[in-house]
């Protein structure tokens, strides 16, 4: 297993912040593939984040979040 960090940003379709943050996260070794992250982050991070920072009950959905992935490295932190 290689542990792997990617620096990515969110926006949320109706919320106006941003999320600028970084996933870490283990898998095999080999080329990382995009989707599969951008969908792990909404999952895993992007979801709980506009969760946090909306003042409403706002049903947070993964379709409504887009993620772009701006770097991926391997991470020995």
């Amino acid at each position: 297993m290689t542990t792997y960090i990617a620096h990515f940003t969110a926006k949320h379709n109706f919320i106006a912040t941003e999320q600028n943050s970084i996933f870490i996260w283990q898998r095999e070794s080999g080329e990382v593939d995009v989707k599969l992250l951008e969908d792990k982050i909404k999952r895993e991070s992007a979801i709980h984040f506009y969760s946090l920072v909306t003042d409403e009950q706002v049903e947070i959905k993964q379709e409504d979040i887009s993620i772009t992935v701006l770097k991926t490295m391997p991470f020995s932190g």
